[in-house]
C-alpha cells in the first residue's frame, strides 16, 4: 500500500501544477473530514488502517491505549515536544543541548531562504511530519518546486492527519539544520527508543529511512529490541532487515539514558536519536508513532506493549483539569 501512495504521488509531482493540486485536494479532503466527532472519527480511522474494530471504552492494545492518550491527554508538554523548533529548548532544559544538530535557520515563507549563500542542508518543516528534502548546490535542485511544496505544507494543520491534538496549535516552519553524515554507513541509522513513564522497553531501528533527495522512502526497514539490544522476533509494519547490517553501538547505554532523561515527563512517547562516529544526536520526540494504527506482529506482543502504558498516569493531563 505504501509503494501504491509513493507511485501515485510521483505522479502527481510531475510538474508544479498536477503537485499543487494533489495537495489541495488531500487538504480538502482532510478539512471535510473535520465534521465527524474526534471518537468517531478514531474508529473510522483505526479500522480503515488495520482492519480491527478500535475499543475505546477499555483499551487493552498498544494502539488502543495510544489512541485513548491521543483523544483524552492534553498536557500543553506535548505541544512543544512535537514542535521540531520548540523542543530543542526542552531538550537544553534536561541538560542535553550537547545533543542537538547545527541550525543554519528558521523560517516562516519558504521563499525566504537563500540558497545562493547556503551551504548543503536538511530542510524540514516542524509541526509535522514527511515534508522533508536535501539540499545539494552540486545537485539540480527546483527551487521553484521546493518553495510551491513547502509553503503548501505550511498551510496544513497535522493535526487533520489522524486527530494527534499535540500538533493542532504548533505555528508552521521551515527548519534549514546541517546534514548528518555516516562515514561509515549509506544512509543514516534511525535509533527509536520506546519509553515507558520514562523506561526504555523496546527500540526500534530503521535503516533506508530517506530517499536521496531527504524524502520519506516507501523502502525503509525495521528491527526491534530489547533495552539491552537484543533481538526480539517483532514486526511493526516495516519489514525485518538481515542482523548483521547494524550492531550495538559502544555508547548504546548512553543513548538509552537520554532517552529516559527526555521520556520522564510522558506516560509514553518514543525518542528518535542518531549515532553518528561515536556521537549521539537527538531526532525528535513522537507520542502516536504512526498515527497509532501499526499493526504489531505477533499480536501477543501488541497487548505486552499495551500493559506498559498505565491510562491512571498521574502524568496524563485531561482537558478538564
Amino acid at each position: 500500500m505504501l509503494k501504491i501512495k509513493s507511485n501515485i504521488k510521483k505522479t502527481f509531482e510531475k510538474s508544479n501544477f498536477t503537485h499543487g493540486l494533489y495537495l489541495s485536494l488531500k487538504r480538502i479532503y482532510r478539512q471535510c473530514l473535520l465534521i465527524i466527532p474526534d471518537e468517531i472519527f478514531a474508529k473510522y480511522r483505526y479500522y480503515k488502517r488495520t482492519g480491527k474494530k478500535l475499543n475505546l471504552t477499555n483499551p487493552k492494545t498498544f494502539n488502543e491505549k495510544l489512541w485513548w492518550l491521543k483523544l483524552n491527554n492534553k498536557d500543553p508538554l506535548l505541544t512543544n515536544c512535537s514542535d521540531k523548533v520548540k523542543v530543542r529548548k526542552y531538550v537544553e532544559e534536561c541538560g542535553l543541548g550537547h545533543i542537538l544538530n547545527e541550525i543554519y535557520g528558521v523560517y516562516d515563507n519558504a521563499n525566504d531562504i537563500d540558497f545562493d549563500n547556503l551551504e548543503n542542508a536538511f530542510i524540514k518543516t516542524n509541526h509535522g511530519s514527511g515534508t522533508n528534502i536535501i539540499w545539494d548546490k552540486n545537485r539540480q535542485f527546483d527551487k521553484q518546486k521546493f518553495r510551491n511544496i513547502f509553503n503548501k505544507a505550511l498551510e496544513h494543520n497535522y493535526y487533520l492527519e489522524s486527530r494527534e491534538w499535540n500538533y493542532k496549535n504548533i505555528e508552521p516552519k521551515i527548519i534549514v539544520e546541517r546534514i548528518l553524515e555516516d562515514k561509515e554507513n549509506k544512509s543514516l541509522i534511525d535509533y527509536r527508543f520506546l519509553c515507558f513513564n520514562g523506561v526504555v522497553k523496546i527500540i526500534f531501528v530503521d535503516i533506508e529511512t530517506a530517499a536521496e533527495d531527504g524524502s520519506h522512502s516507501p523502502h525503509a526497514k525495521r528491527n526491534v529490541y530489547d533495552r539491552s539490544f537484543n533481538y526480539l522476533n517483532i514486526k511493526v509494519k516495516r519489514e525485518p532487515f538481515e542482523k548483521s547490517l547494524v550492531s550495538k553501538p559502544d555508547n548504546f547505554n548512553k543513548m538509552v539514558e537520554y532517552a529516559e532523561i527526555l521520556s520522564k515527563p510522558f506516560p509514553f512517547c518514543r525518542v528518535d536519536l542518531y549515532n553518528i562516529n561515536e556521537e549521539i544526536y537527538f531526532g525528535e520526540i513522537t507520542f502516536y508513532p504512526g498515527g497509532a494504527t501499526q499493526i504489531v506482529e505477533p499480536e501477543e506482543w501488541e497487548l505486552k506493549m499495551g500493559e506498559w502504558i498505565d491510562l491512571k498516569n498521574e502524568k496524563i493531563i485531561l482537558e478538564n483539569e
